[in-house]
């Protein structure tokens, strides 16, 4: 493994402001300075306990979950905890109507009865430094240039350091706005069965009221182990998993059973998806007045039309529940977030260390024109940033018109001259088989009126003369005004009716002999081409033009930042980019506004007052509310409350992709997994908020106690080395 340099210490942001909790640190780049506010914090553990290429150390426990979540080993047996959410669509899809795993809950009281899924996970192996080798590269090139000659060699060493014999996976990831280039070298395992989780009741309690806010009392938890040949290798994907055996991992978390105080050393490990802590005030500017407000509006009508039919029908609130909690689960983030930026002011402060940045640049040709320049891009894309947003979240926001949408490529094939008839045999085949899941998750009626919506939204919303040419004039001779609802659901209840999608006849017969003109007929198909060939014609290419300037004046600033106070240079993290990343803060309690205090845990005595029989969101398992009545909390007690504590509140820096992330103490043990932010610091993606940004977790004894008492898998909690 190569070795660089980058000391890591406390960030100073962008927007001037210092704090000890804030940032998301490269384990491997934990400079001594960081370590020593660590250890000034409560730290126990060794820097090379921590991180170590040689040896086994803590970093080894934790994994990449999923495509997007953190999990963490915790039995010298591959047992796998992460959160009910991330292991959501696993349960779901070892559910059925008549053993409904999702809403009942479900433990396997012995490795036999674990049930196989279609997951992955993957391991840390290496971190290489390849910053020489990708800049050598990129030497006197800029804007597209420069991103299209970057992603070739980025996907040359991905593949360079790659082997597939071995299921070892490499992603270059770009830091510091590419100012910095790190290889990530992970292994893939393939075998990963479900082991627990708690009924969905206890895993979503609190549904979407609760969701982003404090106090909580969600048992957001469930369990999976990994496997590997006996030789402690991972399978293929689709290979036999007859004789696998349960990995017998390098590292795994004890797991603490002792009571919290306000004030304890916590870190969390993990896999921090996103943030843009250095955006321009440009882009706060334009994700306040356009992106976030068009999202939401688009998104709570796709929820509402979902719920609708959700509530009526538990067999269809199984289809859909996944989707239905993706979609939700951000609704309600960058509602938030909007607010949050707008309260503090976070343009106003960009805007401060803009103008600071500005006055040192003058006379610096790198620098002096990045903002004139920058703000140049933003004006001319800006006209055009909510149709964009339209497509996504709008009108591919339909299960339907996103399928149907694949088939472009079919199309382009079918009206290629000379396109190899294999070629086209393939490329059915794959749509076929894609179908299939399509129908599986596809609601008709909630989807028709979804597609209705939103096509009425896009014309009332959406500057005309970004409309598909002729689109709605036609609509409107044939269906009726546009400026009533029933012209949209008449055009709905055709599209639907009538497209071979949702036809087996049809399909089946078009499959057999795949025609260009029958698929531009096809009402669902001529809906999606005809959005998506308006937007990819005129506009695709405009937002392609502003990522490229968007991506080099930010990394220009990023790099005349580093350049105006090497100092701070010193002193500053990378954004989250789903690469393994460790926080570290306090269990901490805090006053959200004037005369309101808000206690660092949740106990059970919250739950029962929360608790609504029958309810959608707070309701739960009879058997539950008895034990919780008669305290029966057995080992798992807090001695302090004299209760069962079920969640807790820490300072760490997290993001979305640290759902699951354990949550650690001073020992490096195990006292409870993270799994949302409170919603007084929804800004985190932009900017922390040092007073009010915090982490909302359960508490692992309420996992073990679900576990064991409401579930009585005593199995898996033998399993655990438990810290008393």
């Amino acid at each position: 493994m190569k070795k660089f340099i980058l000391t890591s210490v406390l960030f100073i942001s962008l927007v001037l402001k210092s704090f000890a909790d804030e940032g998301m640190w490269l384990p491997l780049l934990l400079g001594q300075q960081v370590y020593n506010e660590m250890v000034k914090k409560g730290l126990k553990l060794t820097k090379e306990q921590l991180y170590n290429i040689n040896k086994p150390c803590l970093k080894d426990a934790i994994l990449i979950f999923g495509s997007g979540c953190t999990g963490e080993i915790v039995s010298s047996e591959g047992l796998i905890f992460t959160n009910h959410h991330c292991g959501y669509d696993a349960i779901a899809s070892a559910s059925t109507v008549d053993h409904n795993y999702l809403a009942n809950g479900f433990y396997a009281r012995s490795k036999a009865e674990e049930i196989p899924s279609n997951l992955s996970i993957q391991f840390l192996v290496r971190i290489d430094d390849v910053t020489k080798e990708v800049m050598d590269s990129l030497k006197g090139l800029s804007g597209q240039e420069r991103v299209t000659k970057q992603n070739a060699v980025l996907a040359a060493i991905n593949k360079r350091m790659s082997d597939d014999a071995k299921n070892i996976e490499t992603r270059v990831s770009p830091l510091f706005k590419g100012n910095q280039f790190l290889a990530f070298v992970y292994q893939r395992y393939y075998d990963i069965r479900l082991v627990g989780a708690p009924p969905e009741s206890v895993g979503k309690f609190g549904g979407d009221t609760d969701n982003w806010e404090w106090p909580r009392h969600t048992g957001d938890f469930s369990i999976f182990r990994v496997y590997t040949k006996p030789d402690g290798s991972p399978a293929k994907r689709g290979e036999s998993t007859e004789g696998n055996i349960p990995m017998k991992p390098k590292w795994y978390l004890p797991v603490s059973l002792k009571p919290l105080k306000d004030g304890d050393f916590s870190m969390i490990w993990g896999y921090p998806g996103g943030t843009n802590r250095y955006e321009s005030s440009y882009g706060i500017r334009l994700s306040t007045d356009v992106n976030n407000p068009t999202l939401v509006k688009l998104r709570d009508v796709r929820l509402k039309y979902m719920f609708d039919e959700m509530k009526k029908d538990p067999a269809i609130k199984l289809q859909l529940a996944s989707n239905y909690a993706s979609i939700a689960n951000y609704w309600k983030f960058f509602d938030g977030e909007t607010k949050q930026l707008l309260k503090y002011d976070v343009y106003g402060q960009k805007k401060m260390a803009e103008d600071k940045f500005n006055a040192w640049a003058k006379g610096k040709p790198e620098y002096e024109n990045i903002f004139a320049e920058w703000g140049k891009a933003y004006d001319a894309w800006k006209p055009y940033a909510k149709i964009r947003m339209y497509m996504n979240e709008g009108i591919l926001g339909s299960p339907l018109v996103a399928f149907a949408a694949q088939l472009s490529q079919l199309e382009a094939m079918l009206v290629k001259p000379g396109t190899p008839a294999a070629d086209i045999r393939k490329a059915v085949d794959g749509l076929n088989q894609a179908r299939k899941g399509f129908l599986e998750g596809e609601n008709k009626i909630s989807d028709q009126n979804i597609l209705g919506a939103v096509t009425r939204m896009f014309y009332e919303d959406v500057p005309k003369e970004q409309h598909p040419v002729g689109f709605y004039g036609t609509l409107k001779n044939t269906y009726g005004p546009l400026d009533n609802d029933d012209t949209y659901k008449k055009y709905a209840a055709d599209v639907f009716s009538k497209t071979m999608i949702l036809d087996d006849a049809k399909w089946n017969a078009f499959v057999a002999n795949p025609d260009a003109v029958k698929l531009q007929d096809d009402p669902a198909f001529n809906f999606a081409s005809t959005f998506m060939k308006s937007y990819q014609g005129k506009y695709g290419p405009l937002y392609q033009q502003f990522l490229a300037k968007n991506g080099e004046y930010g990394r220009l600033y990023l790099k005349g930042i580093m350049e105006m106070d090497p100092v701070k240079a010193k002193m500053m993290y990378p954004d989250a980019t789903f690469t393994m990343r460790v926080s570290y803060g306090n269990v901490k309690s805090y006053r959200p506004r004037d005369a309101v205090f808000y206690d660092y845990v949740t106990t059970s005595k919250g739950i029962l007052e929360k608790y609504k029989p029958g309810d959608y969101e707070f309701d739960l398992p009879a058997n539950q509310i008895d034990l919780l009545k008669k305290k029966d909390f057995g080992q798992y007690m807090d001695p302090t409350r004299k209760d069962l504590v079920v969640g807790f509140i820490t300072t760490n820096d997290i993001t979305g992709g640290n759902s699951g992330s354990p949550v650690i103490n001073n020992k490096g043990e195990l006292i409870g997994l993270a799994f949302d932010g409170n919603y007084e610091a929804l800004s985190h993606k932009l900017a922390f908020d040092k007073d009010l940004n915090r982490t909302i977790c359960v508490d692992i004894r309420y996992v073990l106690w679900c576990v064991d008492k409401l579930g009585g898998a005593t199995n898996i909690i033998k399993e655990l080395k438990l810290m008393k």
